[in-house]
């Protein structure tokens, strides 16, 4: 299979993904549009249609919630090269997707290159409710649903009682409207978008995968979007 690679990594993304860490974005930034798009979404549609229940997950209870995304992302859309009717969304690379209200997370995976996990505070923690996600890095949508955000992060040894506290500090504090974004940089054997598990080659890693990663909350029902753009290169 032939990769799915952009042409080059935005200025933002090239440098330390430690620094400047976690910032605010525009409040329409949460979803962009890049060179790879029309190959990544003729992926995203093939694993939905082939895997649904490895890629999407949209209970009942997480509908709601879920339309209010799709709201939010059809205000963008137009100005990111969509064309909008009452029922259709015309992608650029000329696909015509209907806007299907009952499943809006499905719709969404075949519009945006965006995964867009959604999260609801449950007690002390922001709970995973629902998802649409096409392009995991070395984890699998069965094993992280409905549990809050530090079990989510129990494989990830760097991801101590501390680092738990700011996210979820980070979790809390994000408001309507001032979303926040970073991004973080990885070196991979392989290149392949859906890698539930990371696939190794000894020492070579050619490819830099890097996901600029965005945090918003939605005004009406209160839950807190996870979205995650991936980005993949050749060195």
């Amino acid at each position: 299979m032939t990769p799915i690679l952009q042409n080059a990594l935005p200025d933002a993304q090239a440098g330390d993904p430690r620094l400047p860490g976690t910032q605010p974005c525009d409040p329409d930034g949460w979803l962009c549009v890049d060179d790879a798009y029309a190959a990544q979404l003729a992926l995203r549609t093939q694993l939905i249609g082939a895997q649904p229940d490895a890629v999407l997950y949209e209970p009942e209870n997480t509908r709601d919630a879920g339309r209010e995304v799709l709201d939010e992302a059809l205000k963008i859309l137009p100005n990111l090269g969509f064309n909008l009717s009452d029922d259709t969304v015309t992608c650029p690379d000329g696909r015509r997707v209907h806007i299907d209200r009952d499943a809006p997370l499905h719709t969404l995976g075949h519009v945006v290159q965006e995964d867009i996990c959604i999260l609801q505070k449950q007690g002390e923690e922001h709970v995973l409710i629902g998802a649409v996600l096409c392009f995991p890095a070395n984890w699998r949508l069965a094993e992280k649903i409905n549990r809050p955000l530090t079990t989510i992060h129990d494989p990830v040894g760097e991801y101590d009682a501390n680092i738990a506290r700011r996210v979820q500090r980070l979790f809390d504090g994000v408001r309507v409207g001032k979303p926040l974004w970073r991004f973080n940089k990885l070196y991979y054997s392989d290149a392949d978008l859906h890698q539930p598990y990371k696939k190794t080659d000894g020492n070579v890693m050619p490819y830099i995968r890097t996901e600029r990663q965005c945090i918003l909350r939605m005004p009406r029902t209160d839950t807190v979007i996870f979205t995650i753009h991936t980005f993949v290169i050749e060195e």
